[in-house]
């Protein structure tokens, strides 16, 4: 089985005709992912492909096609506006790309796709892939294979990398998420954990976080509490020194609760295996599954 994603997934890609949106979109088609519509405003009547349908809004592509998840390529000053859209359309997965939307307009964004019983993952994410159903995103096919391990990171090219090294020792995956690195965002370590121990395929589970925040050490505690399958965790951002944010946003250490070394100390905590280089996973999966 799978998380979140399968192959009744029925996808509307939102910025379709952009430069992202068209090359990740005929990406996602050629992997075999169910594509049923494109939106962009003022674009309505068009195809893409000559297969994939091109709508003015989300709701009038849900209509025709029965869409029920989107992806969104648009750039950031439209991204919230996008994600509401979507949301208002009764797509119950959107999945938001787009880096740079402001973390103010997530303010918005939040409150109001959780009201409207959606599940959000992103902005500034990956998205997610489950090997040979369906990718929605930019994760790339050709370095995942099917499999039993759930994978989730704040990472986008962590996620690439460890995913790579998993399909190379011959560890399939079975969903691959990437929930993105903002201060605000949609899905968190928890919710796939959740996900993860309620999928009866997924027999263990690598997760990647990195310094800032707390959500790990939260990830930690439900690891704790609820998981009976083995996770393997790991900390990016271990050399960053104080008050420098590395890549992400939300990956700033301010004080002493954002550091790679509680991180890891939760995670030893809570009994996790912990990795010390992405590479690492390998044989501590193997060890427990």
């Amino acid at each position: 089985m799978s998380i979140f994603i399968d192959r009744n997934t029925k996808l509307v890609v939102q910025g379709i005709t952009g430069r992202d949106g068209s090359f990740h979109a005929k990406q996602m088609l050629e992997y075999g992912t169910c594509v049923v519509a494109g939106v962009t405003p003022g674009k309505g009547g068009q195809t893409f492909e000559n297969k994939v349908p091109v709508f003015d809004t989300v709701a009038d592509a849900v209509a025709a096609t029965g869409a029920n998840t989107s992806v969104i390529y648009v750039p950031p000053p439209f991204a919230a506006d996008a994600m509401m859209e979507a949301a208002d359309s009764g797509i119950s997965l959107i999945v938001c790309i787009t880096e740079g939307v402001p973390v103010l307009d997530m303010t918005r964004v939040y409150p109001y796709v959780q009201d409207r019983k959606a599940r959000l993952i992103g902005p500034n994410c990956p998205g997610l892939i489950t090997p040979g159903m369906s990718k929605v995103g930019i994760i790339p096919g050709r370095i995942c294979t099917p499999g039993n391990v759930g994978v989730v990171s704040r990472s986008g090219t962590l996620t690439y990398e460890v995913v790579y090294q998993l399909t190379r020792a011959g560890i399939g995956q079975s969903t691959c998420v990437g929930i993105g690195g903002d201060p605000i965002n949609g899905t968190s370590f928890i919710d796939c954990l959740e996900a993860f121990e309620a999928d009866p395929d997924t027999k263990a589970v690598a997760m990647m976080g990195e310094i800032g925040g707390t959500d790990e050490q939260q990830a930690a505690e439900f690891v704790r509490a609820h998981m009976s399958k083995p996770v393997v965790g790991f900390i990016a951002g271990q050399t960053a020194p104080p008050g420098r944010r590395m890549g992400h946003a939300g990956a700033i250490i301010s004080g002493s609760a954002g550091t790679a070394a509680e991180k890891v100390e939760a995670f030893k905590s809570a009994g996790m295996g912990v990795a010390q280089r992405p590479v690492d996973f390998v044989p501590l999966l193997k060890e427990r599954l």
